[in-house]
């Protein structure tokens, strides 16, 4: 049985494996993703036993704006349901702000998050700077993060 989560509870190594299982650059520096998630607003994780298989992050400024920057789920364990779930609590959670925006990483995931009630900004466009000359930084061919 999977256990959804708000404890941040897991180890920056369980962490690196969940992100490098999905193939995100932000595996390869497990000390500032650690950190990034330590400070960030909310951290949704399921755990199958004491496997990390899914994670949701989300930053917000108390009030107006909650802003989901990861969903991500183990590839054992997609197609259960899992991502769904995850963006249903972040939803409940946030039920009072004024906004809960969300940035998929690819154009392909966008028809999952209409599926939960999102919708496409009308003028709105991604922005993002990526500091290449951070030290020993890149990017994989998806840009995912």
């Amino acid at each position: 049985m999977l256990k959804f989560t708000e404890e941040k509870i897991f180890t920056q190594e369980q962490v690196q494996q969940l992100f490098l299982s999905v193939q995100w650059v932000s595996g390869n520096y497990p000390e500032r993703l650690y950190k990034a998630l330590m400070h960030s607003s909310t951290v949704l994780t399921v755990w199958d036993d004491e496997k990390l298989v899914g994670l949701t992050r989300v930053l917000d400024d108390t009030a107006m704006l909650a802003q989901i920057h990861y969903v991500l789920v183990h590839p054992d364990y997609q197609g259960q349901g899992i991502a769904g779930k995850m963006i249903e609590y972040i939803k409940k959670k946030y039920k009072e702000f004024l906004y809960i925006e969300g940035m998929p990483e690819d154009k392909s995931n966008v028809p999952f998050y209409e599926k939960h009630g999102f919708s496409v900004m009308e003028n709105g466009a991604a922005i993002q700077i990526v500091n290449t000359l951070c030290k020993s930084y890149s990017v994989n061919t998806r840009g995912n993060i």
